[in-house]
């Protein structure tokens, strides 16, 4: 098994942004140097917790110190710009980091990001998919182009000047184009069978139950077969959140404790999801349960793994044979309360806990 990080990022809104984006580059340089092999990062315009406006801008931001990891957008939020702005952005991001790249998509999840951007109770998966059709025939296509939909329009026709190069937009360094990924958030999601049989992978949300994990792969494998290709457990990406700590009472406090960085990263995203963002089902089997019941208190001991070493190796063992077989964990990273506590749990998931996984999987 594979591990990589992952960060919306998300941190309490009064800190400064001068102070999070350091610490934001500070834990991917980090995972660059302690051999994690991927490292995707989120946006949002309209949220000063998760204050990453532009991923490709923050990933630009890193792309000449690091040395070995893949980085990738996740995601960027594709009715939130123009497929013009998103196919030359991506694809200058692709060059900067020659290839070292993975674009990932989604339509995005912030009402108030939606209703910024006039999409606020607009079909979003609608403009998603015209959105990245276009991103995808631009790179395929030459200019002037003539790309005509419900939502976006792509042309130079009237303004190239093909001999100097004006009118045309570059192509990515990777050919025909990055490996494309979605998020998948809902249960036994619709999205990951029409992604998969367009040869795109998974990226399973961490803030959902191990039961709706679960439901992916199986909608994976569906999409893979309908194209003829068989599904590979391998292209399948999960994202856990996890601390490990030297000692059991540490990892308790910091990783589950109502004053540590994990109580109040699901405090803060179920405000967000639940009520207004209508995406109580995500946090209950039980669909009859009342929204009131879902609460940092009650959720983050079910979803959130903590312990030492050994104890996080087992809860690791038990989730992956709960819901299946992905090749790659993402590490999320949250605000780092403890700075030293968040370091040493980065170190100890490369150092120790993934060769105990892997060599328990034979892997």
């Amino acid at each position: 098994m594979r591990l990589g990080t992952f960060m919306m990022p998300l941190h309490p809104p009064t800190r400064e942004p001068w102070r999070t984006y350091a610490e934001d580059r500070e834990a991917i340089l980090l995972a660059d140097k302690l051999g994690y092999r991927e490292a995707l990062v989120g946006e949002h315009v309209t949220d000063l917790a998760e204050n990453v406006t532009s991923c490709c801008m923050f990933l630009a931001s890193v792309a000449h110190d690091i040395k070995q990891i893949v980085l990738g957008t996740g995601t960027v939020n594709m009715p939130n710009s123009h497929p013009a702005a998103i196919a030359a952005q991506v694809a200058m991001l692709d060059h900067l980091l020659k290839g070292r790249f993975i674009f990932g998509i989604s339509p995005g999840g912030l009402m108030s990001d939606a209703e910024a951007f006039g999409n606020y109770k607009k079909d979003r998966n609608a403009i998603f998919l015209e959105s990245i059709n276009m991103v995808l025939d631009i790179w395929k296509g030459e200019a002037p182009y003539n790309l005509q939909g419900q939502y976006f329009h792509v042309t130079t026709q009237n303004t190239q000047i093909p001999e100097i190069g004006q009118g045309a937009i570059i192509k990515p360094y990777q050919q025909p184009h990055p490996p494309i990924v979605v998020t998948a958030v809902a249960p036994h999601s619709k999205g990951v069978t029409e992604a998969a049989k367009r040869g795109w992978t998974p990226i399973s949300a961490n803030f959902l139950l191990p039961e709706w994990v679960k439901s992916h792969w199986p909608r994976y494998v569906e999409g893979c077969e309908a194209v003829g290709r068989k599904a590979d457990g391998k292209d399948w990406r999960v994202a856990k959140s996890i601390f490990v700590a030297d000692d059991e009472r540490t990892a308790k406090e910091y990783g589950l404790g109502p004053k540590g960085p994990y109580h109040f990263y699901f405090k803060q995203l179920i405000r967000k999801l639940v009520g207004l963002g209508g995406r109580g089902n995500l946090f209950k089997l039980d669909q009859n349960e009342p929204d009131s019941s879902i609460t940092a208190d009650t959720m983050t001991p079910r979803l959130v793994i903590a312990g030492t070493v050994n104890s996080v190796v087992e809860q690791l063992l038990a989730f992956r044979e709960k819901i299946g077989p992905f090749g790659t964990l993402y590490y999320p990273c949250h605000d780092w309360v403890d700075p030293q506590l968040a370091k040493r749990s980065m170190e100890l998931m490369v150092e120790q806990v993934m060769p105990k996984v892997n060599a328990a999987l034979k892997e």
